[in-house]
């Protein structure tokens, strides 16, 4: 490989910490790879320059120290670029498939440039050089965080507000001057707090292939939106900031993290360690493959294939010490360095499994929980993977918090009117308490939610009966099929009156319930204004206005809004609904209530747990010394229904919300609420009705 008259002097550098450390004197490059017989360091000037300036050949006797590789080049600055050639066996029977014609960027890459990135000639065996991904150097330490330092609030007070980075300001909707970056999400903080949400949770953020055409589909041009198929751990997504190729990835993000916090808000980061974007045998080789492919990986029995726990391809062999250091480095790099509060760590079950592949007793999961550098740090779990290993109610450690899948199902099929289940919906508003009581845990260990990411929008839940994704190019046959959705009698957008009211009714009654349940609650972007995919119920390729958040419906949806922005309002003020109980909470209050569920049906102390025709429930939560009591009675029959209201000492009964009104007598504003002087309410179909007392 050529190189210019252009030097460095060179020393025998550190084995740790391994990537590309800037000091002031130059730059030290450290890498692991147990089964390399040779490695090679390629720098280039520019982003834009095809041939590296200086190429430096490791010497083992110097430049390893175990099976770290490193040197330390003298001069080096901040924004040059690198790339790394390693050789070794070609044994696949082994898991070997070192190839020294590919070009491969440091797996601590704190930046990424896919100028020359083609995704084809990372899959081919020829030399791609001129098609390859290059490492950045960049100083981490340089930037004015202005004394800013990651919010830590309680989980009890979280109400976290899931968005995609680019779709929440991409449309030209968002009148947003920099759209679908990190920068437009700093220019809608006034939105998020007017919503009333304290932390958002960003899909992927790690850098991500969003320019090469997948190949599954031949009449559409489809590229890869969310970004869960991470190529650059450490890196922010390029393609989230204004000046992408000038490295400034760092300080684009850490900009909107300094004016989120600044704002109260915190950032939870979507994290995929279960698999990365080399796919299969078939996919590209551009990092871990090339590294040292048997460590970084789980492989079936004969080496040549991958274990595919994740549905992408592949699985991360988490486990493994040096995996697992990555993991774990990692992590620490985005709390100390770019301030983050939280992760959700996508399908998380993955994490636990051992070099066998089962589940371990003590995995990397405990060293996460472990940590003092994330010791208070959100963690959150999905808690299921790809090949059937569902742990919701059983993930590894104390303080993981777990997306509650169970959650999800159970509110969704009542709503939508099915039978028998209000003994389980007595046990999600409780904050899952049949799942998480026995392991020791309370209902802050419960990430409640009705939508997400991957699945309808809580707008399509009520429109569509079945999914529609022909959109993506896989004949309809991708995303669920058990959405647990009712249309309420038309397949889409209709002009019916009569169904938009019900529909509207409907994501009111999913948002009670969700923001008056014990637990972390979580919000899909959009769901407050009835955001549509138009029935796509897995838009993973659809960078497009299927995903985009479509700020005129503001206007259109005011309504909509005002209701979940007084409904979060009214969660934060009703201390009941997210305080932990404790003993002394059984005792009666002023008014003859304890600080916890009483559970009622259409008549006072008797649920109906046993009755499976049930669709009714009712509740009642005691405040505190002068905290307002509630009465929460939920219908969700198609019939109107008569529910026995309990008696007050001292205080009068006031409706506080009624979703079978229309704005704004859906809900009230504290200080606002109408007086209910009966003893027995009756609750029109499909609705639910919150009393407080004053």
């Amino acid at each position: 490989m050529n190189s210019n008259n252009l030097k460095h002097e060179t020393k025998k550098g550190k084995p740790l910490p391994p990537g590309a450390t800037v000091y002031d004197n130059g730059v030290n490059f450290a890498i692991f790879s147990k089964n390399a017989s040779s490695i090679e360091l390629l720098l280039f000037n520019n982003y834009d320059d095809v041939e590296p300036y200086f190429t430096i050949v490791f010497d083992k006797t110097i430049n390893k120290t175990q099976n770290f590789w490193h040197v330390f080049v003298k001069g080096l600055k901040p924004g040059a670029f690198y790339a790394y050639i390693v050789d070794g066996p070609l044994k696949p029977e082994e898991g070997h498939i070192f190839n020294k014609k590919k070009i491969l960027i440091d797996p601590y890459s704190k930046g990424i440039n896919k100028y020359f990135w083609n995704v084809d000639a990372a899959c081919a065996s020829e030399d791609n050089l001129s098609k390859s991904l290059r490492s950045a150097v960049i100083d981490t330490h340089s930037y004015d965080w202005e004394e800013d330092k990651p919010i830590r609030r309680s989980l009890s007070h979280t109400i976290i507000y899931e968005l995609h980075v680019k779709g929440f300001t991409k449309s030209p909707s968002s009148g947003v001057k920099h759209p679908g970056t990190y920068s437009g999400i700093v220019e809608k903080i006034p939105y998020l707090n007017e919503l009333g949400i304290t932390a958002v949770e960003l899909l992927p953020v790690f850098d991500f292939d969003d320019i090469s055409f997948m190949s599954h589909c031949k009449t559409k041009k489809l590229k890869n939106f969310w970004g869960y198929n991470p190529i650059g751990f450490f890196a922010p997504h390029s393609g989230f900031c204004v000046n992408p190729e000038h490295a400034q990835q760092l300080n684009e993000f850490r900009d909107m993290v300094k004016a989120l916090h600044k704002a109260g808000i915190e950032v939870i980061l979507d994290v995929v360690f279960n698999h990365t974007y080399e796919g299969n045998e078939n996919g590209p080789l551009y990092c871990f493959k090339g590294i040292d492919n048997s460590i970084y990986y789980h492989l079936e029995k004969d080496k040549r294939k991958y274990s595919n726990f994740s549905g992408c391809g592949n699985s991360i062999n988490c486990n493994h010490p040096i995996v697992a250091k990555f993991i774990i480095d990692c992590l620490k790099y985005w709390v100390r360095e770019m301030h983050i509060d939280g992760f959700r760590f996508d399908e998380a079950s993955i994490l636990s499994r051992g070099e066998e592949t089962t589940p371990l007793k003590y995995p990397i999961l405990w060293q996460i929980e472990l940590d003092e550098t994330l010791g208070e740090t959100k963690m959150i779990a999905e808690a299921w993977d790809a090949a059937g290993l569902y742990q919701v109610g059983e993930f590894p450690g104390y303080r993981w918090c777990e997306w509650n899948g169970i959650f999800r199902d159970d509110i969704r099929r009542f709503i939508k009117g099915d039978p028998g289940l209000v003994k389980s919906i007595a046990n999600r508003i409780t904050g899952s308490y049949d799942i998480y009581h026995q392991s020791g845990r309370t209902h802050l260990s419960s990430v409640n939610f009705i939508t997400a990411h991957d699945g309808f929008t809580l707008n399509d839940l009520v429109s569509y009966n079945e999914k529609h994704n022909i959109e993506n190019g896989e004949n309809n046959a991708d995303g669920a099929n058990d959405n647990f959705s009712w249309n309420c009698g038309f397949e889409g957008i209709t002009d019916n009156t009569e169904i938009e009211t019900l529909r509207n009714r409907q994501v009111k009654n999913f948002a009670v319930l969700l923001l008056l349940s014990k637990g972390v609650p979580m919000i899909l972007a959009g769901d407050e204004i009835r955001r549509s995919q138009m029935g796509n119920n897995n838009s993973y390729c659809q960078d497009n206005n299927i995903s985009y958040f479509n700020w005129a419906m503001l206007k259109e949806n005011a309504g909509m809004f005002r209701f979940w922005k007084y409904l979060i309002a009214f969660r934060k003020r009703h201390i009941c609904l997210h305080r932990i109980l404790k003993e002394e909470d059984e005792i009666l209050n002023e008014r003859g209530f304890k600080n916890n569920f009483v559970w009622h049906g259409t008549n006072l102390n008797n649920p109906g747990f046993d009755n499976l025709e049930s669709r009714a429930l009712s509740f009642t939560i005691g405040g505190k010394g002068k905290e307002e009591d509630l009465h929460v009675m939920i219908n969700m029959y198609w019939e109107k229904l008569n529910f026995e209201i309990p008696s007050l000492n001292g205080r009068k009964w006031h409706v506080a919300i009624d979703t079978f009104k229309d704005s704004p007598d859906d809900i009230h504003e504290t200080g606002n609420e109408n007086i209910c002087s009966v003893s027995e309410f009756t609750v029109f179909p499909r609705s639910i009705v919150a009393l407080v007392s004053k």
